[in-house]
């Protein structure tokens, strides 16, 4: 990665491992922001990697952010964000989250309920401020070519755009500035992203709602499995720009926003696991890393009814040309543990490193690090040829330091005879 031997990033910061290449950041967003019409602003999705040395140089590039929680706000501010380039969306927020918007004037709080708008005007009269508030609209139709859909149909997001038809109530400080529609996510076809654009323009302008700002989503999805592709900026910026030009025309003064998360982080991010161990079971070759489930739920499949092999790369030099199929799998105790099915890899070896790519995006943040008290891994960002460490891997310590141990319960093993033994080995008599 920019000149920088895999092998020398894991002797430096072991492995497990994400790593994060830079200059990938800035081709993904780069490319598209060169096309995309120059109205149209790309705030990032902090869910896809809410790490905040990723968020600072998407914000350096010009991103402005889409955050979902007290922590992604406070990230993005941290990472340069001003308060008026974020919108904070997401069912359920607490009051907490909804006060700390206020505090950091967001460019928009994002309401997915009446009950909500009511708990944001309470917040703000009671800070004798004037809350400006986008409404998510769950719309009447539904989305074709998503991988996940979130509107269209009975959902937790949004309010049913039926309600819009009839006054929401009057909220002295509240002020509404547009309305905000997401249809679905890792769409990969060119055409469906701009149907979806402009019936989400269509939608805008068909409700009494004030349209400061509109935001029409996102869900630009990037080719994993066999079979699929990635998205042509060109042939996708083609068919939006018209539609960006058409409503411009009629509302100069709108704020026009698109979410990106997936799309700009996915490409950049590469999974560095270790092998420690080669076996065969009944005919088929093993090969054990240190990496798994805890760190890489999306590449493990689970959840998903199929499991399909994220792109996998031998990083270490081969020991011989011929190529065989391996089951590479992580350390935890479950079958369901396997980055990757009936793989063709060089001969592996104990030691050999294995990368899961395009795992930039829903890697450790979405993944049950806990699991068997492995933690989460370090994360480096690569930046002008130099590696970063932007995230320290857990430690046994860092574990169990925030849990508590209620002394009575050790006193108790000590009068019936329990004790352990200084080796570190378990309670004995």
């Amino acid at each position: 990665m920019q000149g920088i031997a895999y092998a020398e990033l894991a002797a430096e910061f072991g492995t497990p491992l994400y790593v994060y290449d830079a200059d990938v950041l800035a081709r993904q967003y780069g490319s598209l922001r060169a096309l995309l019409h120059p109205d149209l602003e790309i705030f990032y999705s902090l869910k896809a990697n809410p790490n905040v040395s990723v968020t600072a140089a998407l914000r350096a590039l010009g991103a402005c952010a889409e955050v979902s929680s007290l922590t992604e706000l406070l990230t993005a501010r941290q990472a340069g964000v001003d308060g008026d380039d974020i919108v904070f969306v997401g069912p359920g927020k607490s009051r907490r989250e909804l006060q700390a918007a206020l505090e950091e004037n967001v460019h928009a709080i994002v309401c997915e309920s009446v009950g909500e708008l009511a708990v944001v005007d309470e917040l703000a009269r009671a800070r004798n401020q004037v809350a400006r508030v986008m409404l998510r609209v769950n719309p009447g139709f539904t989305v074709r070519g998503s991988k996940l859909t979130m509107g269209g149909r009975p959902r937790q997001f949004g309010i049913d755009e039926d309600l819009l038809r009839r006054p929401l109530g009057s909220y002295g400080a509240v002020r509404l500035t547009g309305m905000h529609v997401y249809l679905g996510t890792r769409i990969l076809d060119e055409d469906v992203i701009a149907e979806n654009v402009r019936r989400i323009f269509e939608l805008a302008e068909r409700h009494d709602v004030p349209l400061e700002s509109v935001d029409v989503g996102g869900g630009l999805g990037v080719a994993y499995f066999d079979g699929e592709r990635d998205l042509d900026p060109v042939v996708l910026t083609r068919l939006l720009n018209p539609l960006v030009d058409k409503f411009r025309a009629a509302h100069p003064d709108t704020r026009l926003i698109m979410e990106l998360g997936r799309y700009l982080v996915a490409p950049a991010g590469v999974y560095v696991v270790r092998v420690r161990d080669v076996k065969t079971s009944m005919g088929q070759r093993f090969a054990v890393t240190d990496g798994g489930t805890h760190h890489h739920m999306a590449a493990v499949g689970m959840g998903s009814f199929v499991k399909r092999n994220f792109p996998l790369r031998f990083l270490s030099a081969p020991a011989a040309d011929e190529s065989q199929i391996w089951q590479v799998t992580g350390p935890l105790c479950t079958p369901n543990d396997v980055l990757g099915k009936n793989v063709l890899l060089p001969p592996v070896q104990v030691g050999d490193l294995i990368g899961v790519l395009r795992s930039g995006a829903y890697g450790p943040t979405a993944s049950p690090g806990l699991f068997l008290g492995h933690g989460y891994p370090a994360e480096v960002l690569v930046l002008d040829g130099q590696a970063h460490l932007v995230r320290e891997a857990d430690r046994p310590a860092d574990l169990l330091r925030r849990q508590r141990l209620v002394r009575t319960l050790t006193a108790g093993l000590h009068q019936s005879g329990l004790h352990r033994r200084d080796d570190g080995g378990g309670p004995v008599r």
